[in-house]
């Protein structure tokens, strides 16, 4: 058998143009949008049609030497629950630079009712005028505007092309809209709670014992039938 070298050089030339056809191809492709920008189903361009709004919800309060009165902690008190209620993420208190000391009041007292410490925040600023010089205390409500679902409606009989009517999804992301406890989980994920390191140093020092790490099973969680004295 003869091995022509012309038929080899020809062969090396459409391999190296295939290859660079290749490179080009992948070079030309757009960048992944992401799920925001092309959404996988038509359930799911619903869900991203969704607007969600939000306003500070806050109380203003006027500045005392001798610190918080009583209308201020029943005010405070309120507006604890209604973060509560809406889930909110952090409780700001904007307070002027001379009012440090009520600021710090103010945070004690809305960690002594219950919120993290980690999520009551002070800032100072210095007021520019008389108007300028009372102590906000709030967060951020957000709210989920509801779908308008229905309108432009097609033939639902005409089927040939197998592909969804315009309104299929709606129905479900204008139920989840007015249903969701927290509006802002549709924007953005919660953080993440910290670990148990108290738990974790346990299970940690019983392994490296070479004892179970799983915990005790407790006799009342046995399932046992009751023996009934006859």
């Amino acid at each position: 058998m003869t091995h022509n070298p012309s038929v080899k050089i020809v062969l090396k030339a459409l391999l190296l143009s295939a290859a660079m056809s290749s490179l080009a191809a992948c070079a030309s492709t757009p960048p992944d949008q992401g799920p925001s920008k092309t959404a996988a189903t038509e359930t799911q361009q619903w869900v991203d049609r969704i607007k969600v709004t939000s306003s500070p919800d806050e109380i203003v309060l006027a500045a005392h030497a001798a610190g918080l009165s009583a209308n201020q902690n029943a005010a405070l008190q309120d507006l604890f629950g209604r973060w509560m209620q809406a889930e909110g993420r952090e409780l700001v208190v904007t307070t002027p630079n001379a009012a440090g000391a009520m600021g710090g009041q103010i945070r004690d007292r809305l960690i002594f009712l219950g919120a993290p410490a980690s999520r009551v925040r002070v800032v100072g600023f210095q007021p520019t005028g008389p108007e300028d010089n009372a102590i906000r205390v709030g967060f951020l409500r957000y709210e989920a505007q509801p779908l308008k679902c229905g309108q432009n409606w097609e033939n639902l009989a005409a089927t040939r092309d197998n592909k969804a009517y315009d309104n299929f999804g709606c129905a479900m992301a204008a139920n989840m809209a007015a249903q969701v406890a927290n509006p802002e989980d549709l924007v953005r994920p919660r953080d993440m709670t910290p670990t148990d390191a108290g738990r974790r140093g346990v299970v940690f020092g019983k392994y490296r014992k070479g004892e179970i790490t799983a915990t005790e099973r407790d006799q009342s969680s046995a399932g046992l039938i009751s023996r009934a004295i006859p």
